[in-house]
């Protein structure tokens, strides 16, 4: 039971993260446009583990390369940001400054390395993502708020139905 429970959370997670990875809201600059998985991935690190996000996380990394909507440039990136934001969950805590932190965190080292990668400064690129590093803050905690009640009812429903 337990292990059909972890991997049917599993999969709804790595198809949440794959669907809202899709979805950007566009800023005035380009470049500065706002992927909403970003608050998502802290929420569900916080929530459900790290173990956990870091499986969805790879495993939408892998639909995303499947379906082209990826290549190895965009993982390497988000995994430096799942790396930092799972990092620093499970040294600090889910606290809710740490949770707001986390995801502008990641963007920053992300955009650190992919600086170093392009060879190119990284402050204009951390510059271009801050619109998109204020929402992830501002959004993180409602998110980890919400999947935390959300994981609670299931696990209530869960229960129940054993029971009866």
């Amino acid at each position: 039971m337990a292990r059909t429970r972890w991997l049917t959370e599993t999969a709804l997670l790595t198809a949440l993260i794959t669907v809202t990875g899709w979805v950007k809201l566009p800023g005035i600059l380009p470049g500065t446009e706002f992927q909403l998985s970003a608050p998502l991935a802290v929420a569900i690190c916080a929530v459900f583990g790290f173990g956990k996000y870091i499986t969805a996380g790879m495993l939408s990394s892998v639909i995303g390369l499947l379906l082209g909507s990826q290549n190895l440039l965009h993982i390497l990136i988000a995994m430096v940001f799942r790396l930092t934001v799972g990092g620093m969950l499970a040294v600090f805590g889910t606290s809710w400054p740490v949770v707001t932190l986390a995801g502008p965190a990641g963007s920053i080292l992300a955009r650190v390395v992919l600086g170093g990668i392009l060879g190119q400064a990284a402050v204009p690129l951390i510059i271009a993502a801050l619109p998109g590093m204020v929402y992830t803050a501002a959004a993180a905690w409602p998110l980890t708020r919400l999947l935390a009640r959300v994981k609670m009812q299931a696990e209530r429903v869960a229960v129940h139905a054993v029971h009866r």
